[in-house]
């Protein structure tokens, strides 16, 4: 594994969100979300398309916090702009599970 600066860590903004909204996402090639967090006032709104469907519903998440990376470019995901990487952890199946913060946090809390 090849080893980072600080300042490399840094300029990854993680934050933490609360999902407003998901949506199924049908014409993703792999099972998906459509997914809407509000990460506060400095960031904003922002969606993303999310390969969580394994373990979690869209009327179970909402309203949870997650943990994503904001300042990635956004990606053409078929017909949907994805904004942010809503991160987790891959487990043996490939089903994954939501980073998510152990307490609640204000929108836009960054990591680091």
């Amino acid at each position: 594994m090849e080893e980072i600066s600080w300042d490399d860590f840094a300029k990854v903004a993680l934050m933490v969100g609360t999902v407003v909204r998901v949506e199924p996402f049908p014409e993703a090639r792999r099972p998906a979300y459509k997914v809407w967090v509000d990460f506060g006032p400095e960031v904003g709104e922002r969606k993303s398309s999310a390969q969580i469907t394994a373990l979690y519903r869209p009327d179970e998440l909402v309203g949870r916090q997650i943990v994503g990376v904001v300042n990635f470019a956004s990606k053409q995901i078929g017909p949907f702009r994805s904004e942010f990487l809503l991160t987790g952890f891959y487990q043996a199946d490939g089903a994954v599970v939501m980073a998510v913060p152990e307490r609640a946090v204000p929108n836009g809390a960054r990591l680091g």
